[in-house]
């Protein structure tokens, strides 16, 4: 196991770079001016041509990616900001938490919905719970997240008055916001909860352990949902993932001070360090989500665990089983 670990860290290596490459390469060629836009049209021709030798702007593209890949590599330096004036790095760690509280919120909301309606789903095949928990996970996979957003503010916040339509500080700020985002994920858990389930409770020995006198809910929850783990970890594991890099937009519209809205923010005032370094930032967080990923599948499943075990212990295991 350990071994498989130091493997997918070595392999998140050239995936960081790529994405390096590409964020630099179209934040480089990307219309307009840094200097410009900090700097604003009162600035002289001086002023601006000082900026961008200030910053190394001046530079050939290169120069410039290969200079600041080597600030990331050598002292983990992804930059100064241009407006603030401080490390890309204290910015980023300064907001991750509140966009780290917003996508654990919205995911943990998404497992209990989604694995509990799947199950009832597939439980209840062709029912008019059925259809309406499918429909229901249309709708929430359709729907975009910024407009229903807006739409909760309107209804919960401004006609009924039970919700703050901004900010996150008090758990009555953290529900708007968890809703909006843990929707969509919802949506997708509970569809793969219903796939995964009705390909489980078909199989030969759930019929044994009912044969056997098990009650349905040792069969459902013990023997079917355990089978089943996999391809829901999957979808849990690359939703919580996306909505660390994918929650932009709500932390606009509720005003949260998360990475998102930096971003958004850097954009906006072309602000390319803090661009540059929040994406990179991203794929990280990303990448580590799939290794944990990856590393809870033996624990749902002895099959992948044996996989990672020593030769010497699985022969020995093997000579044990034949003896």
């Amino acid at each position: 196991m350990i071994k498989f670990i130091f493997r997918r860290l070595l392999m998140m290596i050239p995936v960081l770079i790529g994405v390096s490459f590409v964020i630099f390469s179209m934040l480089y060629f990307a219309p307009g001016d840094a200097a410009d836009v900090i700097l604003g049209d009162l600035a002289t021709p001086e002023d601006k041509q000082l900026f961008r030798a200030e910053h190394g702007l001046d530079k050939p593209f290169l120069v410039q990616y290969f200079n600041y890949m080597k600030g990331v590599v050598t002292e983990g330096d992804l930059g100064t900001s241009y407006v603030t004036r401080q490390p890309v790095t204290i910015e980023i760690m300064e907001r991750f938490p509140a966009t780290l509280q917003l996508s654990a919120m919205s995911v943990f909301l998404a497992v209990v919905i989604g694995v509990t309606v799947g199950i009832i789903s597939a439980t209840r095949q062709y029912s008019f719970i059925d259809h309406l928990a499918t429909s229901l996970s249309m709708i929430g996979v359709s729907m975009p997240n910024f407009w229903q957003g807006m739409m909760l503010i309107i209804i919960f916040s401004v006609a009924l008055r039970w919700f703050p339509p901004s900010g996150f500080s008090t758990p009555m700020h953290w529900v708007l916001p968890a809703v909006t985002v843990g929707t969509n994920a919802s949506a997708n858990i509970m569809r793969m909860t219903r796939s995964s389930m009705l390909e489980i409770i078909r199989q030969d020995y759930i019929r044994t352990a009912r044969a056997k006198g098990q009650t349905e809910a040792v069969v459902i929850w013990k023997h079917a949902l355990k089978n089943a783990l996999i391809p829901i970890i999957t979808v849990v594991g690359l939703s919580f993932g996306r909505l660390l890099g994918g929650a932009v937009l709500t932390e606009s519209i509720f005003s949260i001070a998360g990475v998102g809205k930096l971003m958004v923010d850097a954009i906006k005032l072309k602000n390319f360090p803090m661009v540059q370094g929040g994406v990179l930032f991203i794929a990280f967080v990303m990448s580590i989500v799939n290794l944990v990923v990856d590393v809870l599948y033996s624990f749902a499943d002895p099959r992948i665990r044996s996989m990672y075990t020593r030769p010497r212990t699985r022969k020995a295991a093997t000579a044990k089983e034949a003896a």
